[in-house]
């Protein structure tokens, strides 16, 4: 197997990869940032061509479309025909359509398949993956799915639609919401002399209680923004569930609020911490 993109998510899910007993190169822009991989047992390459050349599966785990495509063109030196792509990036939908040529040009076999989850879930193999594409390939690409992560749920027998990605939109819509309406309610108790632990502990274990809610909120009273997921690449997925949207003629509010409390965070210094730091908006 292949790993291109070695940061929070690709770092973990490359751990776990070598856990499961699979061959593993990996390559990423940094190359320090995959040396630890490289510790582990996995063969760093300088170049995705040397990454990918004679592996099954190809899994991209990078920031945008944009740079899934700039380095799969890069790639293309070592890629062969019948190779599974793993695409888990979070492109959105239109931005994946841009990715099918590339795989029509070199003969792969693309899957369309975002991951839910942060750096905790990467780390321990319990992300979700949403999956569409020809299930032909399922025994290929099964042993990869069940190393990195807890549920594989095809959504689709063909990538023809983005179907995973617009799934991965609205899963993130949800969790944008919450991690913004979490922020804005520690500072409002903030602002008017509230204990947010008063908040905390007055939901704790009943309908309005969210594990995801605690953590952030115990983050953000810490004042701790160890990134698990950065304000940038949620700004950017944002950005995408909002474009989806409007392509599709819904209106969301708050999609297009939370987009703006990040790029606010994001513009006062706080790009590359925990998206948690939205709440810097405040």
């Amino acid at each position: 197997m292949a790993l291109l993109g070695t940061g929070i998510m690709g770092a973990g899910m490359g751990h776990n990869v070598l856990a499961a007993g699979l061959e593993l190169r990996v390559w990423n822009r940094t190359s320090s940032k995959a040396q630890p991989l490289a510790d582990a047992g996995a063969t760093l390459c300088e170049d995705p061509a040397d990454a990918v050349r004679g592996a099954d599966v190809v899994v991209t785990m990078l920031g945008d479309a944009g740079d899934v495509t700039a380095v799969m063109e890069r790639a293309a030196g070592g890629l062969t025909e019948g190779q599974v792509w793993l695409q888990t990036t979070t492109v959105g939908v239109e931005p994946f359509d841009g990715l099918r040529p590339i795989a029509e040009r070199h003969g792969l076999v693309l899957l369309d398949a975002p991951v839910l989850g942060t750096r905790a879930p990467a780390e321990s193999g319990q992300l979700v993956i949403f999956v569409a594409g020809d299930p032909s390939v399922r025994a290929t690409v099964d042993p990869v799915l069940d190393a990195v992560g807890r549920q594989t749920v095809w959504v689709a027998d063909t990538n023809a639609t983005a179907a995973a990605s617009r799934l991965k939109l609205v899963a993130n819509s949800w969790v944008l919401a919450i991690t913004a309406a979490t922020g804005e309610s520690v500072a409002l108790a903030q602002g008017l002399g509230v204990d947010p632990q008063a908040f905390l502990d007055s939901v704790a274990g009943g309908p309005l209680d969210l594990p995801y809610l605690q953590n952030k909120a115990a983050a953000i009273v810490a004042d701790d923004w160890t990134p698990n997921f950065t304000v940038d690449n949620a700004a950017k997925d944002a950005g995408l569930i909002v474009e989806a949207a409007e392509g599709a003629g819904v209106r969301l509010d708050v999609a297009e609020a939370v987009r703006e409390r990040l790029r606010r965070a994001s513009g006062r210094g706080h790009g590359g911490d925990d998206m948690a730091a939205a709440y810097k908006a405040s």
